[in-house]
């Protein structure tokens, strides 16, 4: 441990004490970091939006040093935090017990905001521009870090984008997609079937597909450097009919698949519409609505690339990728080499206890420190 570790705890403190459920405004922790930021000679700017819900959401984009228009270097942070069971009366305070920091959002992804924003607001005299970058609306679909990108706003040539990675630097995330499928019937009484067409069983025979899907063709195309090494597929809700003793005139689940990096986003949509049309061939009066909800497709970058191998020297750990989302596609899309970094253990996070171990922020904030100073120098 090191001096360091007291003002991170601090800071975390604040951070934690804010709510910034996906669902509430993100404005107060923007307020704080901006104010901290400009004191430290950051140039602020926000992007200021209204969720589907009316609710004002704000990205921050605060730089510094340089007279380049693109940052040197990027530290992505998101602000918004998954919900809290109620029952967990110290979720919103920082508790700290055997050398780790519980609170909502402390793993993810908070402490890495509080070593950004340490390490950033200590950075003086740097020959290029130093970018911070905190987002809205990363839990419930990236939101706000699409809206950077449709603005092109964000531009770096090295990103680090925090999440909770045990330190590790993680170069490549698989993709995330979503979609509703509606097999729809004809209502009756449940005593005379032939007056109906059960939904249920309509849809049953879609999931029978819909599984041989994801064993057979969607394990063909393979990249060894994820576990499991193919895109994978899963319906993890389904809905349908009134009553016991009715015919279902409708059927409703979510099909969700995480795309490996370079297979298109939509090949299972399209497998999908194939299913559909199957379907439709071998039974006449078939229905079914497909409606896709989500195509965020995975990203990697190269195990070469300077940020990653700066990231793997500075902490000795070798690079890894992960199957869950990060923002690191939308840095991508803005032309930054990203990797994903940060305290913590992602398998702690969203759940009533989730932590930050104190050693982690710690060697969080010498790494972040350590990639100013590489990236954007001092004269």
């Amino acid at each position: 441990m090191n001096d360091t570790l007291p003002l991170l705890r601090a800071s975390l403190t604040d951070l934690v004490a804010l709510d910034t459920t996906s669902s509430r405004t993100n404005l107060p922790l923007i307020e704080l970091a901006q104010r901290q930021l400009e004191a430290a000679g950051f140039s602020a700017q926000r992007q200021r939006y209204t969720d589907a819900a009316g609710v004002e959401k704000v990205n921050l984009l605060a730089v510094k040093g340089g007279d380049e228009g693109r940052a040197a270097l990027a530290l992505v942070g998101h602000s918004d935090c998954v919900p809290y069971d109620p029952e967990w009366k110290e979720a919103l305070r920082l508790t700290a017990r055997d050398g780790r920091l519980y609170g909502r959002g402390a793993c993810d992804t908070k402490g890495f905001i509080a070593c950004a924003l340490h390490a950033a607001t200590r950075a003086e005299r740097l020959k290029a521009p130093l970018l911070v970058v905190l987002t809205a609306d990363e839990e419930v679909g990236l939101l706000g870090a699409k809206r950077l990108v449709e603005a092109g706003l964000g531009r770096a040539r090295h990103a680090i984008v925090g999440e909770p990675t045990m330190l590790r630097p993680v170069r490549a995330n698989k993709g995330y997609c979503l979609a509703e499928v509606e097999v729809l019937g004809k209502e009756g009484h449940s005593a005379y079937p032939a007056t109906g067409a059960s939904a249920i069983l309509r849809a049953g025979r879609f999931l029978r597909l819909i599984e041989e899907l994801s064993l057979t063709t969607l394990c063909e195309e393979r990249d060894e450097g994820f576990e499991p090494p193919f895109t994978t597929l899963n319906v993890g809700l389904i809905q349908g009919g009134k009553a016991k003793n009715v015919i279902p005139g409708s059927c409703r689940f979510i099909v969700e698949w995480r795309p490996i990096p370079g297979q298109p986003a939509q090949r299972v949509a399209e497998a999908l519409e194939h299913i559909r049309q199957e379907l439709m061939r071998q039974e006449p009066g078939f229905e079914a609505r497909i409606h896709v909800v989500r195509m965020d497709a995975g990203v990697a970058t190269r195990a070469d690339a300077e940020v990653v191998r700066f990231v793997e020297k500075a902490t000795g750990n070798a690079p890894a990728t992960v199957s869950f989302g990060t923002e690191a596609p939308q840095l991508t899309a803005l032309g930054a080499e990203a990797v994903v970094f940060g305290p913590g253990d992602i398998r702690v996070a969203h759940q009533t206890g989730e932590f930050v171990p104190e050693e982690d922020l710690v060697r969080c904030e010498e790494v972040l420190s350590r990639a100013i100073t590489h990236f954007c120098g001092t004269p």
